[in-house]
């Protein structure tokens, strides 16, 4: 009998050319999961992804599922050490212990959950949240986890600039070209931008599905905006010629975040 699993992830991606494998890269986050799920459950595993982030680019909550021919759920499962009611208690923190001791130390498994067999990580998904960092005092404790950008930016206006995507569907301009989508419609739910403690900015935007390289597209348009070398009226003009030549150019891949995927319950067994 095959089990299907979903696992949480989280992943630091400066050392990694992006998420999915690649025929001319060992350094995939996908395939460094592959090989140490496999390892651990001594079959082939093949972790699908419920996205797929760029070169550098980092994960706080990232999803895929598996097939293993191992019940996890089952208190004589072959990755745990102790036995009945209590061994069954403790499977997934043992499941979890092994495979974190394989894994490198930049990527991290957080949870494991069994799903029902049509689960998918990619396909079920309603809504994901991305979250871009922005400093502007040079930090050496920042390097390759925030965009060090010095000069000021209008705050107020980039907001303005934010609410203008929720009005929109076609995003267009800020994708990459041949991406082998079907649409390039988006459902914009939250875009904002906010100030932390330490007066670091933070964008923030959640929709149901990305485009290749979108967030860091629209990010970069927006600081123009904040610049004051564009107005709102040429943000809206940008969008609306779907033609990713106008957007501005993409900040770099250290500041985005993949932080948070949802999903309907029902995905998940009780």
């Amino acid at each position: 009998m095959i089990h299907r699993y979903f696992i949480k992830i989280s992943f630091d991606g400066t050392n990694y050319n992006g998420w999915q494998v690649q025929k001319n890269s060992s350094q995939t986050v996908q395939q460094k999961i592959n090989e140490a799920l496999s390892k651990v459950l001594n079959e082939k595993i093949q972790v699908i992804g419920c996205c797929r982030t760029d070169t550098g680019v980092h994960a706080k909550e990232l999803y895929a599922h598996f097939d293993s021919q191992k019940n996890l759920a089952s208190p004589f499962n072959p990755l745990s050490s102790r036995r009945g009611e209590k061994g069954k208690r403790d499977v997934w923190g043992e499941a979890l212990h092994k495979f974190n001791s394989v894994m490198l130390f930049d990527i991290s498994i957080d949870g494991i959950y069994p799903v029902h067999k049509d689960a998918n990580a990619r396909f079920d998904a309603t809504a994901r949240t991305y979250q871009y960092f922005i400093h502007s005092k040079r930090n050496p404790f920042l390097v390759n986890r925030s965009y060090y950008y010095y000069g000021e930016l209008d705050i107020a206006l980039m907001n303005k600039a934010a609410k203008l995507l929720k009005q929109c569907e076609d995003f267009s301009a800020f994708s990459k070209v041949h991406t082998q989508v079907k649409t390039n419609i988006c459902n914009i739910k939250l875009a904002e931008w906010k100030k932390d403690k330490e007066d670091n900015l933070v964008f923030t935007i959640r929709a149901d599905r990305f485009l290749r390289g979108m967030v860091r597209m629209i990010v970069g348009t927006m600081m123009l905006v904040g610049k004051h070398k564009i107005t709102l009226g040429d943000f809206r003009k940008i969008i609306e010629s779907k033609d990713c030549r106008n957007a501005g150019v993409s900040v770099p891949a250290c500041g985005l975040y993949l932080t948070k995927v949802d999903y309907p319950k029902s995905v998940f067994k009780k």
